[in-house]
This record gives C-alpha cells, structure tokens and sequence, in this order.
C-alpha cells in the first residue's frame, strides 16, 4: 500500500500504518514533509525541541530532525518496538520525503480518516516547516 501523506494529519496517518504494518502489510508512506500536525506553532516546536534536548548526546534518546525520520519515529512509537512482531512491522514500513522514481508511476492512497480538512481550527504546520525549526535538512 502506497500513501500519499499531503494534507493528512500525522499522527491518524501514522496510527493507520501501524496497525496495517502489525496485520502484515507492507506501508509505503510519500511526501511526507507535508503531513501537518495541529496546534500552535510555538507549542509544537517547543515540544520538538525538548524532546531532541532530553538526554545526552553519548547516551541518548536520539531524536530525528528530518521529515520522513520524524513520520516513521511516530509510526515507531505507535508499534510494540522492542518486541519480535513489533520490530518485522517496522521493517515493514518506509517513509519518504517527495516521490521516490521507482513508485512516480505507481497509484497512491489517500485516507478520509487522516485528511487534514477534518481540524476545527487552522492552526497547524507542516512537518518540513517543523524539520526546518528543529534543524533538519528536509
């Protein structure tokens, strides 16, 4: 299954890929630097940053800064990781910022679940904006 993530809200899409990828699909996720996230600005990217500030950089938690690392982090997050079925359903699932050549000619899916029209109210950014305050390249 291929999914196109413009316009879609992150975490609905990335709930979505988990638990087909835990049923055995395999999950190809583009354009993911424009899935959005809600909420306000400076909220979201004072989050980020604590989160990539936690820890130390010989120990750890590391945090990704760019887009499609960002997308498959959540879907990480949203799996059992640390067990056997958990980590062949991460396997299971790419993410990638634009579209790679090998899939521009394949058909993508879009998710009425996870369309970003669904948000009551404007505030929200996209994950390349959000790479670009946390010091990603993309």
């Amino acid at each position: 299954m291929i999914i196109d993530a413009t316009n879609m809200i992150a975490g609905r899409l990335a709930a979505y890929a988990a638990k087909q990828a835990l049923l055995g699909e395999k999950i190809e996720i583009v354009n993911c630097e424009k899935a959005v996230i809600s909420g306000n600005k400076k909220n979201i990217i004072s989050h980020y940053k604590h989160k990539i500030e936690r820890g130390s950089s010989a120990h750890g938690p590391y945090y990704p800064r760019n887009s499609d690392r960002i997308m498959r982090r959540m879907i990480r997050d949203m799996l059992p990781y640390k067990k056997e079925r958990g980590i062949k359903a991460l396997k299971k699932i790419m993410c990638y910022v634009g579209v790679p050549d090998k899939l521009k000619s394949e058909k993508f899916e879009t998710l009425k679940i996870a369309d970003a029209s669904k948000l009551p109210n404007v505030r929200f950014m996209t994950l390349k904006e959000l790479a670009k305050e946390i010091g990603g390249k993309r």
